[in-house]
């Protein structure tokens, strides 16, 4: 096994992490990227409709990676696909392999942008038998625009979110037909425009309060059953079933890392500079919060820049509490150790139900990062109350929103400055 020095070293080269890369290398950073995939792009390498990118000029998925993978190379980080990360060797050093053998790759700082992925059929324990015809969005996208592969003939959509509209659209354009799709919840989470379009356009049933409860066929999948709200039973005949959304990041390594998790996310916590709990390591993009735009992710991407910068110049950020420091070697803390858990600044950022979850989930007063988050029920015009210690920090309105499942609430960061950094956790409550 080959041992190599870098200074960055990004895990994950989709919309975050080449955005990352590309930052950092414009600076003169040596940068390494590793992408599993043969390609670099991430998701976008398979979404062949358009819309990435800026307005006025949006291109199609496929297209933005390229640009995305040339604009990191051309910046001059090093771009290298087939490449698998598979644990810690060390506080900011990891065991790889790919085509050339295993290799450990010694870095000043590590950024994790390993994205996430869609639970399957199996994990979100759907009954029945195991026939050919099931896919997540991933798969089917990677099925017809990456290979072209033929699907069946008559597809069933579980999920109506921005994404099920997406995979219909693959759907369509592989020459199927969508039978219906099909959501557990009360109304469709999708922007209204696309409901509506899905029912008039292509006459396509939008099924609200439905929820599949059987995989029927056997060597090929012949129809699904489904239960309404009401009790009711039926059986939905097709040949293919999609299963969308009901994505979780992908944090295998973030866990191997025993990198503080968030309980709402299920990714790694990170504070406004997201940073994370092992010193030097960082994160962005969907492994933070499965699963906002490539958009979302290519801005956190850049922020992080930022913050990686910080750390190469002083070695620590604002707290020199690194234990590997050369001038903190009486500091016997192992960052790998649940129990010597590390944080440089902030307290804690709490989301209580309804609400799900809060991006970036750590507060410092210094914070400038506009924070996600997500509601577990519909709300109408919501009002968002930010407090510390029963001391009220924040009121923000959105008047003239509607926040359901699946779709993200912004969270301006002008009231951090407020933030006591010595008090107790920060809680996001909403009436």
């Amino acid at each position: 096994m080959t041992s190599r020095q870098v200074d960055v070293l990004v895990v994950g080269s989709g919309p975050a992490g080449l955005a990352t890369a590309a930052r950092l290398a414009r600076t003169g950073v040596r940068v390494e990227v590793l992408e599993r995939e043969q390609s670099p792009g991430g998701v976008p390498r398979h979404c062949a409709h358009r819309g990435f990118g800026s307005l006025p000029h949006a291109l199609t998925g496929p297209a933005h990676a390229r640009l995305l993978a040339e604009s990191a190379e051309r910046a001059g980080a090093h771009v290298r696909t087939g490449v698998t990360a598979l644990d810690w060797a060390g506080p900011r050093t990891l065991t790889t392999v790919g085509p050339q053998g295993a290799e450990t790759l010694v870095a000043r700082a590590v950024v994790l942008a390993t994205g996430a992925r869609e639970r399957p059929r199996a994990a979100r324990l759907v009954p029945g038998t195991r026939p050919a015809g099931v896919y997540t969005t991933g798969e089917l996208q990677q099925a017809v625009h990456l290979y072209g592969q033929r699907i069946g003939t008559r597809a069933v959509i579980v999920g109506a979110e921005d994404v099920s509209h997406a995979a219909a659209d693959t759907v369509r354009a592989a020459g199927a037909e969508v039978v219906a799709l099909v959501t557990e919840l009360p109304r469709a989470p999708a922007a209204p425009v696309r409901t509506v379009t899905a029912r008039l356009r292509f006459r396509t049933p939008v099924l609200t309060g439905t929820t599949v409860t059987e995989l029927l066929g056997r060597g090929r999948l012949s129809g699904v059953r489904v239960r309404h709200r009401d009790g009711r039973t039926a059986t939905l005949r097709c040949d293919t079933v999609v299963f969308t959304g009901d994505f979780v990041p992908d944090h295998e390594l973030a866990r191997r890392g025993a990198l503080t998790l968030d309980p709402g996310t299920r990714g790694p916590a990170v504070d406004g500079a997201l940073r994370t709990s092992r010193p030097g390591v960082f994160a962005a993009g969907s492994v933070l919060h499965a699963v906002e735009s490539a958009a979302t992710a290519a801005g956190e991407g850049a922020h992080v820049a930022t913050a990686v910068r910080d750390w190469l110049t002083d070695g620590t950020g604002p707290d020199r509490t690194d234990p590997t420091h050369p001038t903190d070697q009486t500091d016997q803390r192992d960052p790998a150790d649940p129990a010597d858990r590390y944080w440089p600044a902030g307290v804690p950022l709490v989301a209580d139900p309804p609400l799900l979850r809060i991006v970036p989930n750590r507060v410092a007063p210094a914070d400038r990062l506009p924070y996600l988050l997500r509601t577990a029920v519909p709300l109408t015009r919501p009002v968002l109350h930010i407090t510390q210690d029963g001391r009220p920090l924040h009121r923000e309105r959105f008047p003239l929103t509607t926040a359901v499942p699946h779709r993200p609430l912004t969270l301006t960061a002008r009231w951090t400055y407020r933030v006591d950094p010595g008090g107790g956790p920060v809680h996001v409550t909403v009436t």
